[in-house]
C-alpha cells in the first residue's frame, strides 16, 4: 500500500462521490432462449415449491458464446444539457441528452432508441462517468446507435421541486420521463433504462407505471424493501450509511446548475428550493427516527418507497446485478424472485461485491458473459432492437460461491432442488474465546450470557458493507475485512467440528434463538463464518433482530421443506413487545442471503453479538437498555438453531 498512499485523498473523494449513487432510504420469446417462470412466486411459504433443476457447477467463464459484441457505428457523441421536461403538475425537470455524432461532430438525424437514467445526484456528475458509477458511461451504447438521457429527479441537481426520496410523486415522475423520451423527435419511440442503486430503483418504479415505449431495464444493486434492506435492518437505525447518503444527496443538490449564467433567476430559485425543502425533509425525518418517533417503525412511509410493493406491475425484461456484500444483499434476489413469478424475462448476476463495486460493474466480466457494457448492449439490442442476443446462454441466476470461487448457474434463486439443513447450537459459549458447539444433532443444554459491547462489528467486513464499500476503496488490505476472528472474540461463538464433507448453502437463512434479557430487549447481531484450518475466519453473511420486534408474520415468511428460512417481522410500534423478567422466548433472526461452501476440513461458525458498529444503533430512548446482558439458551428444551437452504 505504500506506493498507493499519494492516491488516497483522490480515492476518498471518489468513494464519497460514489456513495451518492446508492439507493434511497428506499417471456422470453422462443428465439431468445430466455426463460420465464410458469407460476407465481411470493414471499410466503409456497414460493419455494417450484420445480427447478439443480445448480450447474461448471464455471460460467468456460462456456463458449455464440454472441459477439458488435463494433461502434458512429465516431463520436454530442451532448445537449438541461433539456426541460415538464411534469403534469407544472414542475420542470432537467435532462442531459447524449446522442451519436458523425465525423463533423453533428448529431445524427436518424431516430434512435433512448436509454434513460434518473438520478438524485446531479446528472452532470453521473453523466460524466465519475468513478464508473453508471457502469461504462454513455459512450459505449451511444456509439452503437442509442441516445442516452440523464435526468435529475425532482428536487435534485438542476430540477425544480423538493426532493422526497421515492415518494409517490417522484415515482410517477419516473414514468412520465420515460413517456416524454418515447415521444421526442430524436427518439424512435423505444426506451430502455439503466443505472445503479438509486438509478436502479427508479427503473423499477418507472416500469411499475407501465409508460409507453419502455422495452427493457438493467438495474444494478437495486433495493426491494427500504425499511428491512437498509434503513432499519432488524429494527435498529442504520447510522453508518444513511447519514453519509443523506449528506451527499443534499450536497450534490446544491451544485449550481449549468444554466446559472443564462437564467440566473431560475437557477438561484432552484438552489434555494433545494436548500430549504430538501433539508427540512431529511433533517426532520432523521431526527424523528433518532428520537424513536414514527420513522423508526415500518409503515406507509416506507411502503410507498419500496419497489417490492409495486413489483407485481413490472413485466418488462429485467437484468439484475447484485452483490453478496452489498447494501441491498437482501433486496436484489427478492426482486428477482418476484419478477420471475410475474412471468417477466429476468436474469441476475450476484458477485462478491460491495455497493461501490456492484455499482461500477467493473468485475461483472468475471461471471463469464463479458463486460457490463457488453451485457447492456446484448440485453438492449435483443429487447429493443430485435437482434438475437442468444440470451439462452445466460443462466437466469449466475452466483459467485464463497469458499470455492466458482460461478454457479441455475434456473432459480431458491427452489425445490434445495433442502433445509439445520445446525443446532450446543452447550455454553463465553466472550473472549470459549466456543460452544454446532451440529445437526440435538444440542447440549447450555446458557450463554452475552454482554453487548459497543465495539462489536467494528473489526469486520460489516463495517465496509454498511459504509457502501468506501473503506475498501481507501484501505483494501484492511485485516479486519479478511479475518473476522478478532470481532468474534467480542461475542458468543458456536462452531462445528472439522467438516467431513463440504457444507453448501444458497439463499436466505434463519436463526431461531431462545433468549432472555435483563432489560427485556436488545439487539441480536449474528454472523455466519467459515473457519479455515489455519484459523482464518471468513465472514460469509450476517443478520440482525431487535428482541422486542420478534413477532413473526408466517404468511409473509419463506419456508423450505416446511422449515423457516426467511422470517418476516412487522416492525411496528403496535406489535413491539418486550420480554418479561425471566421470560425465555424464541427470536427468529433473518440472515441475509448468500451462496457459499464451507469446505471439508473447515468449520462452520455462528457468532452472536449485541451491537453491529458502525452499522446499527438503537433510538435514543432505547439506548440505556441496549447494553444490558442477554442470555442465549441451548439444548432440548430450548433448541436454538440455524436453518440453511442447502444446495
Amino acid at each position: 500500500m505504500n506506493n498507493a498512499l499519494p492516491r488516497r485523498p483522490r480515492r476518498v473523494l471518489i468513494a464519497m462521490a460514489a456513495a451518492s449513487a446508492v439507493g434511497a432510504t428506499v417471456l422470453a420469446s422462443p428465439t431468445s432462449g430466455a426463460s420465464a417462470a410458469p407460476g407465481r412466486t411470493t414471499t410466503a411459504a409456497p414460493s419455494l415449491t417450484q420445480t427447478v433443476p439443480a445448480t450447474t457447477a461448471a464455471p460460467a467463464a468456460q462456456r463458449p458464446s455464440k454472441w459477439r459484441p458488435r463494433p461502434q457505428q458512429y465516431p463520436g457523441t454530442v451532448k445537449k444539457t438541461d433539456l426541460k421536461i415538464r411534469m403534469d403538475d407544472g414542475v420542470v425537470l432537467r435532462g442531459d441528452l447524449v446522442r451519436p455524432a458523425n465525423a463533423q461532430g453533428e448529431p445524427v438525424r436518424k431516430k434512435l432508441p433512448v436509454i434513460v437514467m434518473i438520478t438524485a445526484y446531479n446528472k452532470a456528475v453521473i453523466g460524466s462517468g465519475a468513478a464508473g458509477l453508471g457502469g461504462p458511461g454513455p459512450t459505449y451504447l451511444v456509439k452503437r446507435g442509442y441516445n442516452y438521457l440523464f435526468v435529475d429527479a425532482r428536487g435534485t441537481g438542476s430540477s425544480e421541486g423538493t426532493w422526497e426520496a421515492f415518494s409517490a410523486r417522484e415515482n410517477k415522475d419516473a414514468g412520465k420521463i420515460v413517456a416524454w423520451a418515447h415521444r421526442q423527435p430524436w427518439s424512435n419511440g423505444k426506451v430502455g433504462m439503466a443505472g445503479a442503486s438509486y438509478m436502479g430503483i427508479s427503473q423499477l418504479m418507472a416500469a411499475g407505471h407501465k409508460p409507453p415505449g419502455l422495452e427493457a431495464i438493467f438495474p444494478q444493486v437495486p433495493g426491494a424493501d427500504v425499511y428491512r434492506d437498509i434503513v432499519a435492518s432488524g429494527g435498529q437505525l442504520d447510522v453508518g450509511f444513511m447519514p453519509l447518503w443523506l449528506g451527499l444527496v443534499n450536497g450534490t443538490a446544491l451544485i449550481p446548475p449549468a444554466y446559472l449564467s443564462s437564467d440566473p433567476a431560475s437557477a438561484i430559485g432552484v438552489l434555494l428550493e433545494h436548500l430549504i425543502g430538501n433539508g427540512t425533509f431529511t433533517m426532520t425525518l432523521a431526527l424523528q427516527a433518532l428520537l424513536g418517533g414514527n420513522p423508526m417503525y415500518d409503515g406507509p412511509f416506507y411502503r410507498e418507497r419500496s419497489a417490492i410493493e409495486y413489483i407485481d406491475k413490472v413485466k418488462v425484461p429485467t437484468f439484475l446485478v447484485g452483490g453478496e456484500y452489498d447494501l441491498f444483499q437482501r433486496g436484489t434476489p427478492m426482486i428477482f424472485d418476484e419478477l420471475k413469478s410475474n412471468g417477466a424475462p429476468v436474469k441476475m448476476i450476484l458477485g462478491p461485491w460491495d455497493h461501490l463495486e456492484g455499482s461500477s460493474g467493473l468485475e461483472v466480466h468475471k461471471a463469464g458473459y463479458g463486460t457490463l457494457g457488453e451485457l447492456q448492449l446484448r440485453w438492449f439490442d435483443h429487447w429493443i432492437k430485435g437482434r438475437n442476443g442468444h440470451l439462452g446462454e445466460i443462466a437466469p441466476v449466475t452466483a459467485y460461491e464463497q469458499g470455492s470461487g466458482r460461478w454457479l448457474r441455475s434456473r432459480s434463486w431458491v427452489g425445490r432442488h434445495q433442502d433445509a439443513r439445520q445446525q443446532l447450537l450446543s452447550g455454553t459459549s463465553m466472550q473472549g474465546g470459549r466456543i460452544g458447539g454446532l451440529g445437526p444433532k440435538r444440542g447440549k443444554t447450555g446458557k450463554s450470557v452475552l454482554l453487548p459491547l459497543p465495539v462489536q462489528g467494528l473489526c469486520s467486513r460489516s463495517t465496509n458493507q454498511w459504509t457502501a464499500g468506501i473503506l475498501n476503496q481507501v484501505w483494501p488490505e484492511m485485516p479486519c475485512f479478511k479475518n473476522n476472528n478478532i470481532d468474534d472474540y467480542t461475542g458468543l461463538a458456536f462452531q462445528t467440528r472439522k467438516l467431513q464433507k463440504p457444507f453448501t448453502f444458497r439463499g436466505p437463512i434463519n436463526a431461531r434463538l431462545f433468549v432472555s434479557s435483563i432489560g427485556g430487549d436488545g439487539m441480536l447481531s449474528v454472523t455466519v463464518s467459515d473457519v479455515a484450518p489455519d484459523g482464518t475466519v471468513s465472514r460469509l453473511t450476517g443478520g440482525w433482530q431487535v428482541i422486542s420486534h420478534r413477532k413473526l408474520v408466517r404468511s409473509k415468511s419463506r419456508y423450505l421443506d416446511g422449515k423457516l428460512i426467511q422470517p418476516f417481522h412487522p416492525f411496528t410500534k403496535a406489535t413491539r413487545q418486550k420480554l418479561k423478567p425471566g421470560q425465555v422466548a424464541p427470536v427468529d433472526v433473518e440472515i441475509f442471503p448468500t451462496t457459499a461452501v464451507v469446505n471439508k476440513g473447515h468449520r462452520l461458525r455462528f457468532t452472536i453479538a449485541g451491537f453491529d458498529v458502525p452499522h446499527l444503533l438503537a433510538p435514543v430512548p432505547d439506548l440505556p437498555g441496549q447494553a444490558l446482558p442477554i442470555t442465549v439458551y441451548t439444548g432440548p428444551k430450548h433448541p436454538s438453531r440455524i436453518t440453511f437452504p442447502g444446495r
